[in-house]
Order: structure tokens, then sequence, then C-alpha cells
């Protein structure tokens, strides 16, 4: 479509402002139809289910969408913020109105644009990413391509993603056992399950053996850092490994890389860094202590940096896996464009919501699907 002609149509940005409350507004004059415009809004994720993790439970994540129009198109964006990120909604705001894309002819400027929004503070990783990937739709729409197909692969042969069960509770602090069965069942439409663990051995034990009362589909376990004694986080793997787990993630204390690399080298499944694995200049430094790298765009800055990742990852034979926060189709879209790159894919943040705004990225029989529609793939509902 020629740029005349899509600005013609009705505009996407317009469409999405009447779909979901007017929730985009301009947070400064308009630079001119030739300048790229941010816009962005607070909007509250509501989980199907309360989450709880090692150490938290939530039933609501905040989120902030974002957008970029240019000549008629527009690229969306957000950025999600689970507590353990340090990031706010006002924090997150905050940062996005001291971007200035003004400053840029084009939106094809995307290494020095985001080199930019990196600089503008040290931290602020989700608020980045919101920008990193609503540039990332942008650009793609302008070619009229999706990013898997612009970066030269494939759509085909995708990997499943895994659906995750979270740790259910009674008010007296014991398993919830027919809770946990419940969620289960909600999973089986996918082809593996991701169990968060990392709390007593009893609650630990427990969950396993009351997934395994519903079903044998493989388990990959994420301890969110709830093991940290190498010596009990082995006989755990050794345990887990033989009821038909596949895989750990970041079992013991992110800081804790000499017990890593001792943990690594006798468990009998591989070792996935996640808190341990950030940014970029994280990976090399995580070589021998990890089988591999779990990479989150919230927590990477965006869809750039986690194509850079995956390239250093790749050069240190390191294994790969994207996982995601709790996040609208949009950033589950964004990051489904690495799937013909990994080995391992958790990404079911969008599943996990009540209260969706965009439609993208599916799940068709418990694997990754990827269409052939510019950007990220991404409508708004």
């Amino acid at each position: 479509m020629a740029l005349a002609a899509a600005a013609a149509v009705t505009n996407p940005a317009d469409l999405f402002a009447r779909q979901t409350g007017n929730i985009f507004k301009s947070k400064s004059k308009s630079p001119g139809p030739d300048k790229m415009v941010l816009t962005f809004k607070p909007f509250e994720a509501r989980m199907k289910h309360v989450f709880t993790i090692s150490g938290s439970s939530r039933s609501t994540t905040p989120i902030v969408l974002t957008q970029i129009s240019y000549q008629g198109y527009t690229g969306y964006g957000e950025a999600s913020m689970p507590p353990y990120l340090g990031e706010s909604t006002a924090s997150v705001m905050d940062f996005l109105r001291r971007v200035d894309l003004s400053q840029f002819s084009s939106p094809f400027q995307m290494e020095e644009i985001l080199t930019y929004v990196d600089s503008i503070t040290t931290n602020n990783t989700a608020a980045k990413c919101a920008v990193d990937i609503a540039l990332h739709d942008l650009c793609g729409k302008l070619m009229g391509q999706p990013w898997w197909k612009i970066w030269g692969w494939t759509n085909q042969d995708l990997i499943s993603t895994c659906a995750t069960v979270g740790l259910a509770l009674t008010p007296d602090g014991s398993l919830d056992k027919p809770k946990i069965r419940e969620k289960t069942k909600e999973t089986l439409e996918f082809n593996l399950i991701k169990v968060k663990l990392g709390n007593s051995e009893e609650v630990d034990k427990g969950m396993i053996t009351t997934i395994r009362e519903v079903t044998d589909l493989p388990i990959f376990i994420d301890a969110n850092q709830g093991w940290p004694e190498k010596g009990y986080a082995l006989e755990m793997i050794e345990w887990l490994a033989e009821r038909g787990v596949e895989m750990i993630e970041q079992p013991m204390p992110r800081l804790l890389l000499d017990e890593a690399a001792w943990l690594r080298d006798r468990s009998p499944l591989p070792i996935m860094a996640d808190e341990a694995c950030q940014r970029l200049s994280d990976v090399r430094n995580l070589h021998g202590a990890y089988d591999g790298i779990n990479i989150k765009l919230m927590k990477c800055t965006g869809m750039r940096e986690a194509r850079e990742m995956i390239s250093v990852a790749k050069a240190l034979n390191m294994r790969l896996m994207m996982g995601c926060m709790t996040e609208t189709s949009c950033a589950i879209s964004a990051a489904a464009q690495f799937a013909s790159q990994l080995e391992w894919a958790d990404l079911d943040g969008n599943w996990l919501i009540a209260n969706d705004v965009f439609s993208g990225m599916k799940v068709v029989d418990g694997y990754i699907t990827l269409e052939d529609k510019p950007g990220i793939g991404v409508e708004p509902l």
C-alpha cells in the first residue's frame, strides 16, 4: 500500500483510541506530518487467576501502552511492569515524556533512535522496550513485512510454548490441590507446562505430584531463585528429573555464579538463566554457569537487543529460550517473531490475562504460529 493510500483509510490510531476508550492522547504539540509522534497511556492487565510465585502474589499487572505514528502508519508497543522489575506506571510515563522523537527525520534511523532512548536513563528497561516494540512495528508496517521475514527467518515448524501453572495456597498456607488441578486442566490445550517452584520442599513436591495426577505433559520448572543452597537444589532437580521435568530456570539466586556453575556441572537437566540474564552485557558472564539464557523483552529493552543477545549466545553455544511478563498480545507477538531461533518458549502472558486489547500471535495445538502480517502482526481489538 502506498503511503498516500494508507493515509486515506481509517487511521489505526483513531480506531484504537475509539475501541479502548480513547486511551491515547498526545503529550505534546504535533511536530508535523513527517515527524514521529509518540503517545502513551496506562492500562491494567487483569489476571484470570491470582498469580503466585516464590515470594509474591498479584491479581493485576500495570502496563503502559504506547504507539508511534508516522505518515498514516501506527506502530504499537507496551511496557509491562511486574513488581520485581522495579518500574511503575509513574516511572514509565515519566521516562516516555522525556523521549523526543521529533529530532529524527525517519523511523528507519532505528539504531540511532534506540541508542538515544537507551541513553536517557540507566534503567527503565520496560519503558525503553515500549518504544522499541512500537518502532519495530511501525517500520515493519512501512516495509509491509513481518520482522521474522525481514530478519530472514521462517514461520514454519515453530516450537511449542508452555502455559504456566502458578502456586495456589489455602488460607492456612497449605497447598490448594483442587485449585492446582483446576489450573492444570486449563493448560491442557498446550503441549508443555511451566510450574513455579522455589517454596518449601513440601509445597514444591506437592505441586508436581498434584499436577502429575492430571497430566503427563512435559514440565519446565521456574524456581525464581528459590533454592539458595546448591546441594538442596541438586537434590530437587534429581527428584524432578524422575517426574518428567525437562528444564530448570533460575534455581539459585542470580548472583551465585560459582554455585550455579557447580550445579550445572552435576545437574541431569539443563539449567537456564532467568533473573541472572537481563541484558546483552550479561550473556558472556553467564557462559559456563548456565546452559543457556531466557531472554525477556521487558528486561533487555526490546527486540533490537534481544536479537543481539541471540547472536552472542549462539556464538557461545548456549541454549535459547524466550520468556515474557504478564503482557498483552502486543508484546507477546513481538517476542514470537524470534520463535524460529529458540529451543524453548514461554509466551503465555496474553493467555494469563482476561482483558487483552490486541489480537496477535496465536497458539494452535500448542504451537506458536506466525502470520504474514507486517510489523509484529498485531491489531487492536
